[in-house]
């Protein structure tokens, strides 16, 4: 089976997003994001396909899958799909890529609450940015929590951020 991870940045509030739109430009998230998810599958909701820059899409040196309940939506060199479950089964003999999981808040709620996650990249950002999206809630206590890179505020960081991997504890 294909290791499926999940990928976010988040405010204090747990905000993730405004409008169908990222609330900050925080450069060396960005490219830790990228970094992280080049040559895996990313899996997104419609809305946050569609909130992707169109000269973005789809993300580059990544396979992009597209959950949507919209059975005639199409979307140039993206594999479509209508349920979580679906587009797992599609990729489940791949074991050279991660399935990631990136956004937005109904996905992350699905891949929550089908405990099918091996690990989570949270990008914790320290600002309020009046979210109208947010990520679900989870038991902290079940999940070991490793601190991968603090960033600082400076010229290109209004706000400072933490991101940590989070495991399954045993």
């Amino acid at each position: 089976m294909t290791k499926v991870s999940l990928i976010v940045a988040m405010d204090r509030n747990r905000g993730i997003g405004r409008d169908n739109d990222l609330m900050w430009h925080l450069p060396n998230d960005m490219r830790f994001f990228k970094e992280t998810t080049e040559n895996q599958i990313v899996v997104m909701g419609r809305k946050n396909y569609d909130s992707i820059p169109e000269k973005y899409r789809p993300l580059p040196n990544r396979e992009n899958v597209i959950l949507t309940k919209n059975t005639s939506f199409e979307a140039s060199n993206c594999s479509v799909f209508h349920s979580l479950d679906a587009a797992l089964r599609a990729y489940q003999s791949d074991k050279n890529r991660k399935f990631f999981i990136i956004g937005g808040g109904q996905i992350y709620k699905l891949a929550l609450e089908a405990k099918i996650l091996e690990e989570m990249f949270i990008t914790h950002i320290d600002g309020n940015y009046d979210a109208d999206t947010f990520f679900p809630d989870f038991n902290e206590s079940d999940w070991n929590k490793e601190l991968l890179m603090s960033q600082a505020i400076d010229e290109r960081h209004r706000h400072g951020f933490k991101v940590f991997r989070y495991t399954p504890a045993k």
